[in-house]
């Protein structure tokens, strides 16, 4: 598996293009590192940089990154709404795939310890990657931000975990971390009252706001500690300010776990906690990149509050969210460049399955010997799961059938996550071929390379089965789908319930042979009958499956 981690330094300027312009271009030069995002700020003056690759490189990339804002930023000159307390404030690490927590910790504490002494930044390592309890707090580590850094980087408390323990105008501190995917959002209000927007930050973030008594004083408990009442979104940080270039106040929200507090939920419960301060959410702003899961479940969130099906493709899901939330308010949002997954494929080798129809069906009549019939199997599958979605659907929508919303829902559901997996294994088909083809051309010149080959080639023929036998699984899978369509949807649509069957069983029947092709090269004889039971099994319950549809289908047809 690719191992890769994310690094998002936030630069200290927001401003001038050179600068930024300069910075990327020593990312750029690493080897195996992939620039995803430059999200500058001008009002901010401060810049959101998001690259990927493996760790080794990522490192690298941000050491240089660090030299050049070294050169280039003067943090003596800097003004800006964000808090802040260097040229590079913040330099977290984010395992991505392949990559633990606890190696992901290991690996920002080497940054550090390069930063420190490489570059000769004043480092403090902050979250999961924190030398002690009492720094893994961005908050806390950057208390006073810049302006209270002298006389705090010379204290025993404050001491840095690497590079010089003396402050230096021109470049601050940083703090380096390993951390969980984190989301910086911004909601924007129909108000330009800092002082507003701070109030509902506070209603906000899991902090809250200081508990005070009818009198305006501070609460404090009986060892003299500050009371606080907390907010209404967990592993949330936020604070209100004005922004100039746009002429709103915002709410800045940090959502360190969205697992915990999703970016839907915020925006849902900012809408509400702004209405009640007598203001009306117009939209957000989301800095950075996002992962397209968050989108998908906004996305789902948004129209189960409209009584909609949620089984539609994902790109109408992200269509919701961006509508929902109001992500294009202040600029252009464009899904290829602000998720994360987009962002990575269109960098990536292009798919089989991103191909036009004319474009799949011209390259398998190719001289190529890949896509061949696996593949093919693979799209009649996901053509079949997705006709049992579209009926569902189309079910959902009918008129006078609204109380059956959630039910539609719920199959579209299944069915579109079966055509999701079945789009996926269109590629993987191929993928498989072509380990096969590599494990044959390998070296067999000497007892060990022979016995290398051999189990590369026993490996990638598993592989090679284990694709198309999915495949049957997947697609007879969609059958039940499409029998719950043919039986109880949208009866002009029962039809297409029995087209889908159709290609359901063809793909089952097409990738049960490639299955039967590749077991013969298999030399594990009890693995190989095994798959061959199994298939057999698969291919006979989708004959019977079709056969069903198909007589369901036959009481909506006329004479």
């Amino acid at each position: 598996m690719t191992r890769l981690i994310e690094c998002v330094p936030n630069f200290s300027e927001g401003r001038d293009e050179a600068v930024l312009a300069a910075i990327q271009a020593v990312i750029e030069e690493v080897d195996g590192v992939q620039l995803l995002d430059v999200d500058p700020g001008a009002a901010t003056n401060r810049t959101v940089v998001t690259f990927v690759g493996e760790p080794e490189p990522v490192i690298e990339a941000a050491v240089r990154a660090a030299a050049k804002s070294k050169e280039l930023i003067d943090m003596s000159r800097h003004t800006g709404e964000h808090p802040r307390f260097g040229g590079m404030d913040v330099c977290p690490l984010v395992p991505i795939a392949g990559v633990t927590m606890e190696e992901t910790v290991e690996y920002a504490r080497t940054l550090g310890r390069r930063l420190g002494e490489e570059v000769g930044l004043s480092i403090y390592l902050y979250e999961n990657a924190a030398s002690v309890p009492e720094r893994r707090n961005l908050a806390v580590v950057r208390a006073g931000e810049y302006e209270g850094l002298a006389e705090r980087i010379t204290s025993a408390q404050w001491k840095p975990d690497f590079g010089p323990a003396e402050f230096q105008p021109r470049t601050g501190a940083t703090a380096v971390s390993a951390r969980d995917f984190l989301v910086a959002y911004n909601i924007n209000l129909n108000t330009t009252s800092t002082a507003l927007a701070h109030e509902v930050a506070m209603d906000l973030r899991e902090k809250g706001r200081l508990k005070r008594d009818e009198a305006g004083k501070i609460a404090k408990d009986a060892d003299g500690t500050r009371l606080r009442i907390p907010g209404a979104l967990k592993e949330c940080k936020g604070i209100g300010w004005f922004i100039e270039e746009y002429g709103v106040a915002q709410i800045s929200m940090n959502l360190t776990n969205i697992s915990v507090t999703p970016v839907h939920v915020a925006f849902h419960e900012a809408t509400e906690k702004a209405r009640a301060r007598g203001m009306r959410v117009t939209g957000s702003e989301l800095v950075g990149l996002i992962p397209l899961a968050a989108m998908l479940d906004a996305g789902r969130f948004f129209l189960q509050q409209q009584q909609r099906s949620i089984g539609v493709s994902d790109a109408e899901l992200v269509k919701i969210a961006i509508k929902t939330m109001g992500l294009d308010e202040l600029s252009p949002f464009d899904p290829a460049t602000k998720i994360i997954e987009y962002r990575l494929a269109a960098d990536g080798p292009k798919k089989l399955a991103d191909l036009t129809v004319r474009g799949f069906a011209e390259e398998t009549a190719s001289e190529s010997m890949a896509p061949g019939g696996g593949s093919v199997a693979a799209t009649l599958g996901a053509l079949g799961a997705a006709l049992g979605t579209m009926v569902a659907n189309l079910s959902c929508n009918k008129k006078g059938w609204e109380g059956r919303w959630r039910e539609f829902s719920g199959t579209a559901e299944r069915g579109k996550s079966c055509m999701d997996e079945l789009v996926r294994l269109i590629d993987a088909d191929t993928d498989a071929f072509n380990l096969i083809v590599a494990a044959k051309r390998m070296p067999k010149s000497s007892g060990n390379e022979k016995a290398a080959r051999n189990a590369a080639v026993e490996a990638a023929t598993c592989a090679a089965i284990d694709i198309p036998l999915r495949v049957m699984e997947v697609a007879n899978a969609s059958m039940e789908v499409l029998a719950d369509m043919a039986a109880s949807g949208n009866p002009a649509s029962a039809s297409d319930a029995g087209v889908g069957a159709l290609c359901a069983r063809s793909a089952v029947l097409g990738a049960y042979l490639n299955v039967r092709t590749n077991c013969p090269d298999l030399e594990n004889e009890t693995k190989r009958a095994e798959y061959l039971k199994r298939a057999d099994e698969i291919a006979k319950a989708a004959c019977d499956a079709e056969t069903r549809v198909l007589a369901l289908v036959e009481t909506h047809l006329g004479a």
